[in-house]
């Protein structure tokens, strides 16, 4: 049962996003939702504000300065979660696709989950190239890359299950048990993904899991949480489908996700996850949340063969704060009144949505705080936002909350 402070934050976030729209110069909804039912509900937007500063922690790794600290200590807003504790960070480095990020617990009376946060890439450069190469076969999980020397798949493959008197703290090993979960995930026909995402991925899952498994069994009744943004999106998203394969059950949200694969990719996505009924929108385990402007959802190329899946949620609203109104669930994976929609548009200045890379510096980011920079309070331009400051855990903090301060 959450504290009463943490539901008190919660109605005043709401409250101040939605009020504070009409104080501030946001443009008209350029795409009408889809269905008079498109709406956002409030439980969904408090969760998404609060994953987009949870994955903007992860822009600290791999920083300059310390990065993150136990317990969970950072120059940006580790402060804000009180009852998060620092399991492990990781940092492939640039030769192996530049995958960083973090694992946490979140403790009660916090929601009670393992958090994966996956950042995204710091070079300009670098986000151009990986949206330009070439897909490869998609096999799902178990792969090559989890095989030992011998051939003989490794313990991450089927991940030893713990004894009855396997306890908190103790390490896994080869003597508790034989018996894996399950792991044997139905064939992706004719599926192709992005070289450069996947690549990235398969590095990534060789340095986590070991801390992953372990802290799955720690706190079995914790929420797999995986959140990732920009490049980390597409990464969180093969991570998805590869912990689904291995019997674990993750909540996803990507924030500024790439196309990671072909159709057939994305439909397998969409029937893995279960994302296919729009009855459920508020309750699906996957949110792929994108903004106006920004033209990473767009890359690579459908020219190329790649497109998206489905349970996306567009922030209509260009500029920042965006209130309650300005979410919109969408219908379908491409749905043209969202994100989609804008390439078809008439360009501005004769460019296209998705060739707007100036873009990656602004809507890019602007995923309810301008995301990507490990200072403390986020971005200098969040200073102003009209969003409660996080309380002491008591919740008797937030009097003043509504205050602006004009930089």
């Amino acid at each position: 049962m959450p504290s009463l402070g943490l539901l008190r934050r919660a109605f005043l976030l709401v409250l101040v996003a939605a009020c504070g729209s009409h104080g501030s110069q946001q443009a008209p909804l350029q795409h009408p939702p889809a269905s008079n039912d498109s709406s956002v509900s409030v439980e969904l937007f408090v969760e998404l504000e609060e994953l987009a500063r949870i994955v903007d922690i992860s822009y600290c790794v791999g920083s300059t300065g310390l990065g993150i600290q136990k317990p969970f200590q950072c120059l940006s807003r580790c402060s804000e979660f009180d009852n998060f504790e620092l399991v492990a960070t990781w940092n492939t480095g640039p030769l192996l696709a530049d995958s960083c990020g973090y694992i946490a617990l979140s403790h009660p009376p916090s929601p009670p989950r393992i958090v994966l946060a996956f950042r995204g890439t710091y070079s300009l450069t670098n986000t151009i190239v990986d949206l330009s190469t070439v897909p490869q076969e998609y096999v799902p999980y178990p792969g090559d890359d989890d095989d030992g020397d011998d051939g003989v798949p490794s313990d991450f493959i089927s991940p030893h299950q713990p004894s009855p008197s396997f306890s908190r703290g103790n390490r896994i090993d080869d003597d508790d048990n034989d018996n894996p979960p399950p792991a044997n995930p139905p064939k992706c026909e004719n599926c192709t993904v992005h070289m450069g995402f996947y690549s990235s991925w398969l590095n990534t899952r060789k340095v986590i899991l070991p801390d992953l498994t372990q802290a799955i069994y720690d706190y079995p009744d914790y929420q797999l949480t995986l959140v990732g943004h920009s490049l980390g999106g597409a990464v969180a998203a093969l991570a998805g489908l590869d912990f689904l394969a291995r019997g674990w059950d993750p909540r996803v949200t990507t924030f500024g996700e790439p196309r990671i694969g072909n159709k057939e990719l994305m439909d397998y996505t969409n029937t893995r996850f279960n994302i296919t009924s729009p009855t459920h929108k508020n309750t699906n385990k996957f949110h792929r949340v994108t903004h106006a402007n920004d033209p990473v959802p767009l890359l690579p190329l459908s020219e190329w063969g790649y497109t998206m899946h489905s349970e996306e949620i567009f922030i209509s609203a260009p500029s920042l704060p965006p209130s309650l109104a300005d979410l919109h669930h969408c219908v379908g994976d491409e749905d043209p009144h969202c994100i989609a929609g804008t390439d078809s548009e008439a360009p501005s200045w004769g460019i296209p949505t998705r060739f707007k890379f100036w873009e990656l510096f602004f809507a890019h980011r602007d995923y309810f705080w301008r995301l990507g920079l490990c200072v403390p309070g986020g971005d200098p331009k969040d200073w102003y936002r009209k969003y409660p400051k996080p309380s002491d855990g008591d919740g008797e903090d937030v009097e003043g909350a509504q205050e602006v301060t004009e930089l």
